[in-house]
C-alpha cells in the first residue's frame, strides 16, 4: 500500500493527482453548499488560522480502494483560548457500550446497520467569531486581503466535535430517541413492542432494531436532516470486522485486519506464530531499562511506544486475552529496555498466530451479566504492588476488561483480591445501569453476580466479622461490603481453575491460558461459526 500524501504539493505530484483533485472539488463543494464560510475582507489587527488539506486512501475490509477523500482541516492549535473557543469536550460511546449492544444483537437476533455522516462537524454551530486563511487551490480574490469567516464549525477546530454532538444530540431528540443516562452516545427509542438503538462514535452510527420499519423510518429522518451514507448491514466500524451467522444466533468481532496491518508496520509479518503473549514467570522491571548512553540510544531508534500504542487498541476493542502484558508493557514506555521490546515482539508473534480469532457472542438460554475478578498479589516488581483484573460476560463473550496496577500497595493477598472486588463492582454498576436502562433485558434487577477466587475475601465481603489481614484496608473500599447488603451485588467463591480473569493478572501455562481465553468468547473462525 502507497503512503498518502501528507500535504498539497505532494498530493499534486502523486501518480493519483487527478482522483486526489476531485477529491478535494468534493471536499470544497460540501463546504460551499454547508455555508461554512462567507468571504470577508480581514479585520484590523486580526490574526486568521491556517488550514491544509489531508488525504486519505479509504480501503474496504480486504483492502480495496474505496475511494480517494480529500479533508480540508483547520489549523487549530493556533486557536487563543477564551477568543477563539471555551469548552472543546465532546463524548463518544465507550467500547464496552459498543460491545453490549453487539451482544444484544446476537441474543435478540436485532437488525444491525451501519450509517456514515458525510462531513458531519459541518453541521456544528460556532458561537465565536473566527476567521480563516482561504484553501489551498480555491483562493479567490484577493488572498491576502480576503479570508473565510467561518459561519460552522469545521475540522480541526478545537471545538469541532463538541459543536457536532450538540447538533447531532438536538436532532435526535426531536425524532423521539431519548439518551441512556450512564453513556450520553447511546439513544434508544421504543414505539409500543417495537425498539431501535442508536449508537453514535463520532461520525459513524450504528443502528439495532428489532422491527425492519422502524429503522428504516430513523435512516429516512437521518438522511433527511443530515447529508448521510447508508452502509447497509453492519460489516466493518471502527476497524473491526462484524462476522454475523443469524440462522445459529452467532455474533463475531474480529480485527484480523488491523492486526495484520500492525505486523507489517512493525516488520513481523513473516515472523514464526507464538504460543503465548507472556510465559507463566515472566517479569519485567526497571532494572531492565537501559542505563548507559548507548543503550538509550540504541533503545530510540526502535518504535516501542508505538507498538505499544498498536496492540492497546486490539486490546481495547477484541482481545481481553492480552490485556495484562499490553497494560505491563505501557509502564515502561519512558524507557523502555531491549527485554521489553523483546515482549511486545512476543506479543505480536501470539497474534500472528491467533489474528483469526473473534470475540463471539451468541445466543443463550438466560441472558445475565457476570462478573469475574481476580489479583495477583505484589506482582510489580518496583513498587510491590499488585494487579488486580476483571472481565464481564454477557451472551458468551466478554463485554467488558480490564487489567491494571493497583494505586495502593496491598498488605497480603486477601487485601489484594478485595481491591480487586472493589474495582470490579464498580464497573459492574455501571454496567448494569446501562443494560437497565437499555430496558430490553428481563431479570436485570437481582443482584449482579462477581465471582472471586480468594475465599478469604468472599466470607470478609459477605460477613460483618474483621481479621487481622482486613484491618488496615482503606475505607473507602468498604463500599463493597454496603453493596453485598443492599443486594447491588453478590459475592462468590469459585475456583481459580474456572477463573476466567486469571491471565488479566499473571502470565499462565499454554494449556491453562487458552482454556480462560476460550471462556472469554476468544475463539478461533471456525470453533466461532459452529
Amino acid at each position: 500500500m502507497e503512503d498518502d500524501p501528507i500535504n498539497f504539493r505532494q498530493a499534486m505530484q502523486d501518480s493519483n493527482s487527478e482522483k486526489w483533485i476531485e477529491a478535494m472539488k468534493e471536499e470544497y463543494k460540501s463546504m460551499q453548499d454547508n455555508k461554512v464560510w462567507e468571504l470577508v475582507p480581514l479585520p484590523e489587527g486580526v490574526k486568521p488560522i491556517g488550514c491544509k488539506w489531508i488525504f486519505k486512501t479509504k480501503r474496504d475490509s480486504n483492502g480495496n480502494v474505496e475511494r480517494y477523500k480529500a479533508r480540508l482541516v483547520a489549523k487549530g492549535y493556533t486557536q487563543k483560548e477564551g477568543i477563539d473557543f471555551k469548552e472543546t469536550f465532546s463524548p463518544v460511546s465507550s467500547k464496552d457500550s459498543f460491545r453490549t449492544i453487539m451482544a444484544l444483537v446476537a441474543h435478540y437476533d436485532l437488525e444491525l446497520h451501519q450509517m456514515d455522516v458525510k462531513t458531519a462537524f459541518l453541521n456544528g454551530n460556532i458561537d465565536e467569531t473566527i476567521y480563516m486563511v482561504q484553501p489551498e487551490n480555491f483562493v479567490s480574490g484577493d488572498s491576502k486581503n480576503m479570508v473565510c469567516k467561518l459561519t460552522k464549525s469545521i475540522y480541526g477546530l478545537k471545538q469541532a466535535s463538541r459543536q457536532w454532538y450538540h447538533k447531532f444530540h438536538e436532532v435526535v431528540l426531536s425524532f423521539g430517541f431519548e439518551v441512556n443516562i450512564v453513556e450520553d452516545c447511546v439513544y434508544q427509542k421504543f414505539s409500543g413492542r417495537k425498539c431501535i438503538f442508536l449508537v453514535l462514535y463520532v461520525d459513524d452510527i450504528l443502528l439495532a432494531a428489532n422491527d425492519i420499519g422502524i429503522l428504516h423510518e430513523t435512516k429516512k429522518f437521518l438522511s433527511r436532516t443530515f447529508e448521510m451514507k447508508d452502509l447497509g448491514d453492519a460489516s466493518f466500524v471502527l476497524g473491526i470486522q462484524i462476522h454475523r451467522d443469524r440462522s445459529r444466533g452467532i455474533l463475531g468481532l474480529s480485527q484480523r485486519n488491523y492486526i495484520e496491518k500492525v505486523l507489517k508496520r512493525f516488520g513481523m509479518q513473516e515472523c514464526k506464530p507464538g504460543d503465548n503473549p507472556i510465559a507463566k514467570g515472566d517479569k519485567f522491571s526497571l532494572s531492565q531499562c537501559p542505563k548507559g548512553n548507548l543503550e538509550i540510544q540504541e533503545m530510540q531508534k526502535i518504535p516501542y511506544a508505538s507498538a505499544v500504542g498498536s496492540l492497546m487498541y486490539a486490546q481495547v476493542c477484541t482481545r481481553p486475552d492480552i490485556a495484562f502484558i499490553v497494560g505491563m508493557l505501557g509502564r515502561y514506555l519512558s524507557n523502555p529496555g531491549m527485554d521489553h521490546w523483546k515482549a511486545a515482539k512476543k506479543v505480536m508473534r501470539y497474534l500472528k498466530r491467533t489474528k483469526d480469532y473473534m470475540l463471539t457472542y451468541r445466543r443463550s438460554d438466560q441472558l445475565e451479566i457476570t462478573g469475574y475478578s481476580d489479583s495477583d498479589y505484589a506482582g510489580c516488581q518496583d513498587s510491590k504492588r499488585s494487579t488486580s483484573g476483571y472481565i464481564y460476560m454477557l451472551a458468551g463473550g466478554a463485554v467488558s476488561w480490564r487489567s491494571a496496577k493497583q494505586t495502593l500497595t496491598a498488605s497480603s493477598t486477601m487485601a489484594a483480591e478485595f481491591i480487586a472486588c472493589y474495582e470490579a463492582s464498580n464497573h459492574g454498576i455501571w454496567l448494569r445501569n446501562l443494560v437497565t436502562r437499555l430496558r430490553i433485558v428481563e431479570g436485570i434487577e437481582r443482584p449482579l453476580k462477581l465471582y472471586c477466587d480468594n475465599k478469604s475475601a468472599v466470607l470478609y465481603s459477605n460477613n460483618n466479622r474483621s481479621s487481622a489481614k482486613s484491618k488496615y484496608i482503606d475505607i473507602k473500599f468498604l463500599v463493597v461490603k454496603e453493596r453485598v447488603q443492599n443486594g447491588q451485588i453478590s459475592i462468590e467463591h469459585l475456583g481459580t481453575n474456572s477463573m476466567i480473569a486469571d491471565p488479566l493478572t499473571k502470565g499462565l501455562p499454554p494449556k491453562v491460558f487458552h482454556e480462560h481465553t476460550a471462556r472469554m468468547g476468544v475463539l478461533p473462525l471456525e470453533e466461532s461459526l459452529v
